[in-house]
């Protein structure tokens, strides 16, 4: 098997050969995270052959020197922070010819196999991408499947939280029932920290949505595009990660920007009713946790134009 470049471990794709996966990392201020999760891929690929691309999102860190020292990933600068949509992006158009795309946030770890076991999945018939089962960095599993956002999800999540997590799913947009994680099966969407989709699927749908998510809901629409173009997302439970989580940075303005980015996807697919409503519910959670500072900030930002300008990635973005 050819190496990218000498001293690549073996399975890594150079640039004339299709690789497996197309595995595209975005980065931002990731420098403890990325030489972790490009040191676990080799043994996730369960004899795939890899081609690796980092973006860097304009990072002031060491990104750049952690991502140097494994020569056989490809760096990439994009030029500022286009967010985490813009930054796949530009990963795709450097990918290689390849028979899948993989999207990974860099505070991932992957556990032997997993990419292996996900490739597999999602060639599955009527497939098409495929999700892992998530831990957190204590080995304890993530809640990480979702449903589609409704009204009545939304208010479910807004009133009870991780409250009676065994209550119909349409009262929640989160998948509580720990069962559900123990079997394979389709799903709606899952975070957007890990994800393959075959090439098939990939250019099918087309690019991810940067106009309108810089951050978050990014992930939600992919998903939705996939669902409408006849693709199913699988999840796969013996694919296993662990997701440290707030890798490239948590606070009150991210909060802010998560709100703000569920009522565009809403908007995106939704009449003026429809999405005054969900507007209305996403209120009413934020002024249920109003004690919290970025839950003010939140509230803020989903009911001020003003305050929404400051956020990350705004005027930039419809």
């Amino acid at each position: 098997m050819t190496s990218a470049k000498a001293g690549a471990p073996s399975g890594m794709a150079d640039a004339t050969n299709v690789a497996d996966c197309a595995v595209v990392i975005v980065t931002y201020n990731s420098g403890a995270e990325i030489g972790g999760l490009l040191d676990s891929l080799p043994a996730s690929a369960g004899g795939l052959r890899l081609r690796i691309v980092v973006v860097d999102n304009d990072s002031g860190d060491d990104t750049a020197r952690a991502v140097a020292a494994r020569p056989w990933a490809k760096f990439i600068h994009s030029g500022g922070n286009l967010g985490y949509a813009g930054g796949i992006n530009v990963g795709r158009r450097h990918a290689g010819p390849a028979r899948s795309v993989v999207i990974l946030n860099p505070d991932l770890r992957l556990e032997p196999g997993a990419l292996r076991r996900l490739f597999d999945a999602a060639r599955l018939p009527g497939a098409g991408a495929a999700v892992p089962r998530m831990l957190d960095e204590n080995g304890t599993l993530a809640y990480s499947l979702r449903r589609e956002p409704t009204t009545l999800r939304s208010l479910g999540d807004a009133l009870l939280g991780a409250k009676w997590p065994s209550r119909p799913g349409w009262l929640s947009e989160m998948v509580w029932d720990r069962e559900s994680y123990e079997r394979p099966g389709a799903v709606d969407w899952a975070t957007g920290a890990a994800l393959l989709v075959t090439t098939e699927a990939d250019e099918t749908v087309g690019a991810w949505d940067d106009e309108r998510f810089f951050l978050y809901s990014e992930e939600t629409d992919y998903s939705r595009r996939l669902r409408e173009a006849g693709f199913t997302v699988r999840y796969v439970p013996d694919a296993v990660v662990r997701h440290r989580g707030g890798g490239s940075g948590v606070g009150p303005a991210l909060v802010a920007l998560n709100e703000v980015n569920r009522l565009r996807y809403f908007r995106k697919y939704h009449g003026p009713l429809a999405s005054a409503a969900f507007h209305t519910v996403v209120v009413l959670s934020e002024v249920m946790r109003i004690h919290r500072p970025a839950n003010r900030r939140a509230l803020r930002a989903v009911l001020s134009r003003r305050s929404r300008s400051n956020l990350p990635g705004e005027g930039r973005h419809r």
